[in-house]
């Protein structure tokens, strides 16, 4: 598929996704349309595999009766087949496209009348169905309240039962009419999509995306980071995952031919969810994620576990409970203090350093504020880089550059078994971005000038230096940027002689006017104003 389709396929499920526009907010049909999105790539996915089953009998999977004796037999075989290896089953009848033709008042079916086109209590059914299928199955936890948010009873769809049935089918119709192009397996058309629009409803949800979203230019940049020296990761984890986007690009970014683990943590319930549909829809087998829906600070799910790459985009600055008892936990014990309970920042970082693995990479984004804060941050960055000296990389990016937040971030890398152990990589890439509308954007040279400064360790007048341990140490660890980068620009000499001339040719020039203005003043026999 042309980049050119790509765009129109993008375009297009947009322009369905503005058919509840003007009934909800963006962060609430974002539910609606990325769940009918993945309830038919669900029915796509397991008809084609079904049909390949079937191919040999020389029968369709969606025209099986399931009435028949025959027909209820061989969809038996297919779902014990299917669920074992795609997690989930759907009948014939509970196809995408079979209710979108319901709907649209086009089934093969007995009843007459008013209703016969009612799709509503179908649908919701079998999205429950789809759920239920997984049952005792490995893939139980991956699909359990997978549709919770699809709320088909809402007033938000409409005032009466019919009005939310028109528009519900006048969506899935849409949706009916586009290919998803699934048999082309070397292309991820639809996840580029379905990022494409989880972004797009990113920038219309102003402060509150920055709970579920990271910025694909940030993502890009994260990912290349940490596989810029090992693309054979085994796993890859992110304590606050939101979407899952920002693990689903360190798969991107990893060597195709290695399989890689993916592991997250979400503390919003509708986020999590939107996390394992994009995993799903992502071509993600079910066996090869594992998305748990907690408090990570206060409950973490995978403390067990050690990864050879970790990244986050924390929730900047968010409160937690800092309760007394945590000195106990072996997260945070070594340190001998606690992140203040008004900023979580550095808990993140303590709890993500204790998940590394010993040879693993891990980046993060966090607000300026982890550089220079004191007190018991300060303590903690110390202990970092004293201590357990882990600290990589710290990197500036411009301001701007996060949905609702115009505040500038930083990326610190970290690594416990540093090829570089007496110094610290500091890169100013805070004025290198383009302008978009009212947003500031990473471009991809940006990006690689950071990753190649990573990556090289050099120093780069005005952009990057490697600061010795001992330096750190004098500015009492404080890692503000411009106290290692120089990004002073000298003005311009002045001539004082030339202002002096000019000053000079004004005083004429005032001279000239105020004797213009006192002769008219004269003729009009008035008292000059001066």
């Amino acid at each position: 598929m042309s980049a050119e389709q790509r765009r129109q396929l993008q375009q297009q499920l947009w322009n369905i996704a503005n058919t509840l526009r003007g009934k909800m907010g963006a962060d609430e049909f974002r539910d609606y349309i990325l769940g009918f999105i993945f309830y038919k790539y669900l029915s796509e996915k397991i008809q084609r595999y079904a049909d390949l089953l079937l191919e040999q009998d020389e029968l369709k999977f969606a025209s099986l009766d399931e009435n028949s004796e025959e027909g209820a037999e061989i969809i038996e075989a297919v779902k014990e087949a299917t669920v074992k290896e795609l997690g989930y089953f759907l009948k014939p009848s509970e196809l995408f496209h079979a209710i979108a033709k319901k709907g649209n008042n086009q089934a093969d079916t007995h009843l007459q009348g008013e209703g016969h086109n009612f799709i509503l209590g179908d649908l919701t059914r079998i999205l429950k169905n789809i759920e239920q299928s997984t049952l005792g199955t490995d893939s139980a936890d991956d699909f359990n309240n997978l549709f919770e948010d699809l709320d088909l009873t809402s007033s938000k769809l409409g005032n009466s039962e019919k009005a939310k049935n028109e528009l519900v089918t006048k969506v899935l119709i849409h949706l009916d009419q586009i290919d998803f192009n699934l048999s082309d397996s070397t292309a991820d058309v639809l996840g580029d999509a379905y990022e494409y629009l989880i972004g797009e409803f990113a920038s219309g949800a102003g402060k509150k995306a920055g709970e579920f979203y990271t910025p694909q230019p940030v993502s890009i940049l994260l990912a290349k980071l940490v596989t810029s020296q090992n693309l054979n990761l085994k796993n890859v984890y992110d304590p606050t995952c939101g979407s899952g986007s920002l693990l689903l690009r360190v798969k991107r970014e990893a060597a195709q031919d290695y399989k890689i683990k993916i592991y997250g943590q979400e503390l919003n319930r509708t986020t999590y969810n939107l996390a394992r549909m994009n995993m799903i829809l992502h071509d993600v087998h079910y066996a090869d994620f594992d998305i748990r829906q907690e408090n990570t600070l206060e409950h973490p799910q995978h403390r067990e576990l050690r990864f050879d790459a970790i990244v986050a985009n924390p929730p900047f600055s968010a409160h937690w409970g800092a309760n007394p008892l945590f000195m106990s936990d072996d997260r945070f014990s070594v340190y001998g203090r606690l992140a203040p309970a008004t900023k979580a920042d550095m808990a993140f970082v303590q709890h993500m350093v204790y998940q590394l693995a010993d040879d693993g990479i891990m980046a993060c984004v966090l607000p300026h504020g982890v550089l220079f804060r004191g007190a018991a941050e300060g303590h903690i960055r110390q202990y970092l880089i004293e201590q357990l000296n882990c600290l990589d990389a710290v990197i500036g990016l411009p301001a701007n550059i996060f949905y609702g937040t115009s505040i500038p971030t930083t990326v610190l890398v970290f690594k416990k078994c540093r090829k570089n152990p007496d110094d610290i990589l500091f890169i100013d890439a805070s004025r290198h971005f383009e302008k978009v509308k009212t947003q500031n954007k990473l471009l991809p040279e940006h990006i690689d000038k950071i990753v190649t400064a990573y990556s090289n360790r050099s120093n780069e007048p005005k952009y990057s230096h490697v600061a010795s341990l001992a330096d750190i140490k004098a500015n009492d660890y404080n890692l503000n940027i411009p106290r290692y980068v120089d990004t002073f620009e000298a003005e311009d000499a002045i001539d004082l002689n030339a202002i002096a001339a000019q000053l000079t040719e004004l005083e004429y020039a005032s001279k000239n006017t105020d004797a213009t203005i006192a002769a008219f003043c004269l003729e009009l026999d008035i008292k000059p104003p001066f």
